[in-house]
């Protein structure tokens, strides 16, 4: 009886973790849609990007260029650069500069993003603060689309959307085709009420909204808006606000920003339990559905597994049984034949990759949750 209960459990959790949940947050969107309020501002408002950046000598100069080569207005904007203990030449390149609109910040040892993110955000004179990351380019209109959307009151975050380059593996298709599904998600929780989280590469917040967020905090790009979405403030999603990364997701490189990732998660979950409640978070709901199903997905697929071995012996469980080898199994066929994308294997084979560094990362989290610094996903990744 309670193999049968753990069997049914399991693979009801997981088709909800995975699909249900985002065929519903597709139906309340649209039957539910959060309607948008716009005041007419007298003027733009005043914005300061704030970039947090490690040695980035190569990538620093072109960075600052694609950021002012915006269609804001040029006399409200500004440029924050964290320096967070560079030791290579990305001081020196950024002084050089010497542009009225580019000011550095110079931190003499590494304190870690967050720090630099509480650093830049003091420093900033902005309405608006723009975070993003040194590797991805913005559009011109990326900045103003971001921007538009506080002409809302309601809206405290608006998140925009990573554009990322195909990948060439099996593995790298399946976590593709998941990163598509996951910004459709965020695009139905924002139509809705809000989204759970922003990109960290391309994100905006309202200055005044700001909390210092902890040192050692790893997710800040789901810390920050979950704490502005708690003062009753919206957190929205706009597909238009585009920043490209030439990173494609291959498994070698997706590992590492995954099991960070997702440490950053468990850390959420340890460090602020009472958001997982209805009279402390209107967004729970979304927050546990979202988020937190996802960390129990390893648990739930070896439950099912393990489970269903005690009633093999009935037909309709040894179908599910072979059906279940039979994933696995082009699970590791698209490990095993890494240059075919055919979906037959690649999902499969994405799937498996992903929970998979769940695990890695809740092991992760155990072992450095003393840390008082974290390295950034971005500079994880390569």
């Amino acid at each position: 009886m309670v193999a049968l209960i753990i069997f049914w459990l399991s693979l009801i959790l997981l088709i909800y973790t995975f699909a249900g949940y985002p065929v519903l947050i597709a139906i309340l969107a649209k039957i539910f849609p959060r309607r948008k309020k716009y005041l007419l501002s007298s003027s733009p408002l005043r914005v300061s990007v704030v970039l947090v950046v490690y040695n980035e000598e190569r990538r620093i100069l072109s960075r600052i260029e694609n950021l002012l080569n915006t269609n804001y207005p040029v006399e409200f904007l500004e440029l924050i650069i964290v320096s967070d203990g560079s030791t290579d030449r990305t001081n020196e390149i950024v002084t050089s500069l010497n542009h009225p609109k580019v000011r550095l910040i110079q931190v003499n040892e590494r304190a870690g993003k967050s720090s630099g993110v509480n650093l830049g955000v003091q420093n900033a004179t902005g309405d608006i603060i723009v975070f993003c990351d040194a590797r991805q380019k913005f559009n011109a209109d990326t900045i103003p689309m971001l921007v538009s959307h506080f002409n809302d009151p309601e809206v405290g975050a608006v998140s925009g959307s990573l554009e990322i380059d195909p990948a060439s593996t099996s593995v790298g298709a399946g976590v593709d085709l998941y990163w598509r599904i996951e910004k459709m998600v965020r695009y139905n929780e924002s139509v809705f009420d809000s989204c759970i989280g922003c990109t960290g590469a391309v994100y905006a917040i309202r200055k005044e909204l700001f909390e210092p967020i902890p040192a050692d905090t790893i997710l800040d790009d789901v810390v920050i808006p979950m704490k502005i979405a708690i003062k009753g403030y919206r957190v929205i999603f706009d597909p238009n606000a585009v920043a490209y990364d030439p990173q494609p997701l291959e498994p070698e490189k997706e590992k590492i920003r995954k099991e960070r990732t997702l440490a950053g998660n468990f850390q959420m979950l340890f460090r602020y339990p009472q958001w997982i409640f209805p009279w402390n978070n209107r967004l729970f709901f979304q927050l546990i559905s979202h988020k937190y199903m996802r960390l129990t997905g390893p648990v739930f697929m070896c439950g099912m597994f393990f489970s269903n071995l005690f009633f093999i012996q009935k037909n309709f469980y040894m179908v599910i049984m072979i059906l279940q080898i039979f994933f696995y199994y082009l699970a590791f066929l698209g490990f095993v034949f890494k240059e075919s994308k055919v979906r037959l294997f690649s999902i499969p084979a994405g799937f498996v990759f992903l929970n998979w560094q769940v695990v890695s990362g809740f092991v992760y989290y155990l072992k450095n949750r003393n840390r008082q610094t974290w390295m950034t996903v971005n500079e994880s990744a390569g």
